[in-house]
């Protein structure tokens, strides 16, 4: 028994002596590589140094002469035009794809080369979709927005919900998004966009409808509001003719005085808001805001002059290993052959 217990201790010992070897190795191994780096980096410092400022430069002009910029137009898609707006832009971002530059000139646009991409997305605006009071036109929805999006949160992530394609394209403003290689202006390139989205005979049938609809509805408002201050002009003449008279007047509480006024400031909040429907309402796809010309700096773009650097001199090592690799293969197949 004891010696087979020497034997099994042996045994261990002669294990942990070759595992500490094979680390000693190991670490050995990774302290040789790093040496010779270091070496070949101080042999080659001038290459190296030589080949970053080769790029730092040759990327610097580069950057200089690819300039890419973006244009940012919100717009408000209206008379439930969300849907037109996107095959549109689709539409549009598929013909620059393809090179169509007469297609893209005969709608207005002046130099379409330019132009490497359209796209649109819609702006997250969750509160303005449930509780939007600005615009009497979709007023009614606005507890039904509220429910469908309560209940289909009710299955699934309240943040999925908000930003799905069934929700999101039904958020008031949406962003066109347009990139370009150069700087460009409204008239040549943003104009004829927007004029070209505008152009359908069914939603401008149905603008001049909603719009006819809105003015008739402010004269409407506006005739009781007039009569309702004629009214109480007439009440207020009265207050004032029994005041002067010496006899004791009576008024009678049924004459619902404070429901007047109230109609008549609900209909003035009303009118107030009719009027910015109609501004509102001017175009299909209405224009909010735009800015133009912004520097991308996605990517590659402004970037080279850190990143060329980096190339050339990764490609210099890679050749050199290849080089020293394909020198070591070559000896010993030669050897081999002897």
């Amino acid at each position: 028994m004891s010696t087979g217990t020497s034997n099994n201790l042996n045994d261990q010992e002669i294990d942990l002596s070759v595992i500490s070897k094979k680390i000693s190795g190991f670490f050995g191994g990774i302290s040789t590589s790093i040496f010779k780096g270091i070496l070949f980096v101080k042999k080659h410092s001038i290459i190296f140094i030589a080949l970053f400022l080769i790029g730092a430069v040759g990327g610097y002009f580069l950057d200089k002469a690819a300039k890419v910029y973006d244009h940012q137009i919100i717009v408000s898609p209206n008379f439930g035009s969300v849907d037109y707006l996107y095959n549109k832009i689709d539409l549009l971002d598929s013909k620059i794809k393809a090179g169509d530059t007469l297609f893209l000139k005969s709608i207005g646009i002046q130099n379409p080369k330019k132009i490497l991409q359209i796209e649109v997305e819609p702006i997250v605006d969750i509160y303005t979709f449930v509780n939007d009071k600005t615009n009497t036109v979709n007023n009614a929805q606005n507890s039904q927005n509220f429910e469908l999006v309560k209940l289909l949160s009710e299955d699934g992530d309240i943040k999925k919900v908000v930003k799905d394609n069934l929700t999101s394209k039904n958020y008031a403003h949406h962003n066109i998004h347009i990139t370009t290689d150069g700087l460009t202006n409204d008239k040549s390139t943003i104009e004829p966009i927007l004029n070209y989205l505008n152009q359908n005979d069914y939603l401008e049938t149905l603008q001049n409808a909603y719009v006819r609809n809105i003015n008739d509805k402010i004269v409407k408002n506006e005739e009781i509001i007039k009569q309702i201050d004629d009214l109480l002009n007439e009440f207020s003449s009265n207050t004032n003719d029994n005041q002067k008279s010496d006899k004791l007047v009576y008024y009678n509480e049924n004459t619902q005085l404070n429901e007047i006024i109230q109609t008549k400031n609900n209909l003035v909040g009303e009118l107030g808001n009719q009027r910015m429907d109609l501004i509102n309402l001017d175009k299909v796809i209405k224009t909010n805001s735009s800015v133009l010309n912004v520097r991308n700096t996605k990517g590659l773009n402004n970037k080279l002059k850190l990143i060329l650097p980096i190339v050339l001199i990764g490609l210099f090592i890679f050749i050199r290993f290849f080089l020293a690799f394909y020198k070591k293969q070559s000896l010993k197949a030669a050897q081999n052959i002897a």
